[in-house]
């Protein structure tokens, strides 16, 4: 009972993770903050939902259709659709139209829905249309080279490809993977030390604001409330 989620990795540098779930007999969930976009899609009373999510700022309460299904493709970081202004989508989303069980409306045109096992190829096809772009220079980065670019230039990058400033990726990032450490099982100190935290009140009041849960909560296996699909990365 609850959210049940399923996700997977992928081998397209345009996609972070594909996921899917379920819901049942529950109507809330706390959405953590996250960093990249999400294109959703949900049938929910024989009704099909589309939507493009856009990044978090902070962890809040979300409400959950019950006996509802859902498919995801959370994009890479950096990667974003370039006819939705990504600082639009900060802390917002936009719907998608028309969407039935077979197909929805994009951009001028009809698109067959994807699925869990084609998301590759429904991404290639929309890198091909141009309706999705990746900025080099923050794919760059984040694979730890350095981009004969000022760091300004990075940070305006970082700013137009995510709608974050890279400081702000960085601290949604240490959150989430201080989260999946803590949900491991790793000692406190461990996961202080480990992620470059001052002390446990920082470590605590990141938790707090990034993920909606302090590190005693996180490690109740039987929460009230379900999270967001949570991952290592």
């Amino acid at each position: 009972m609850g959210l049940e989620v399923e996700s997977r990795s992928s081998d397209s540098p345009y996609i972070e993770r594909v996921w899917r779930s379920s819901s049942s007999e529950v109507d809330r969930m706390t959405s953590i903050a996250a960093t990249r976009l999400d294109l959703v899609f949900w049938e929910h009373r024989g009704h099909v939902n589309a939507a493009v999510h856009g990044p978090e700022t902070k962890a809040s309460p979300a409400a959950v259709p019950e006996d509802a299904t859902f498919f995801g493709i959370t994009f890479s970081l950096g990667t974003s659709m370039p006819h939705l202004p990504i600082n639009r989508l900060v802390d917002d989303f936009v719907d998608i139209p028309d969407a039935t069980r077979r197909s929805f409306w994009l951009k001028g045109s009809a698109w067959r829905l994807p699925d869990y096992d084609n998301a590759e190829a429904f991404v290639r096809r929309m890198v091909r249309e141009g309706i999705v772009d990746r900025d080099p220079i923050v794919a760059a980065v984040l694979r730890g080279a350095a981009p004969e670019v000022s760091e300004r230039t990075i940070q305006r990058r970082f700013l137009a490809a995510t709608g974050l400033s890279r400081g702000a990726v960085r601290q949604i990032e240490r959150a989430r993977r201080a989260a999946v450490l803590i949900q491991d099982d790793a000692p406190i100190q461990d996961v202080i030390h480990r992620l470059g935290y001052f002390d446990h009140p920082h470590l605590s009041r990141s938790l707090t604001r990034y993920i909606g849960r302090t590190a005693t909560q996180l490690g109740d296996r039987n929460p009230s409330q379900p999270l967001s699909l949570l991952y290592k990365t």
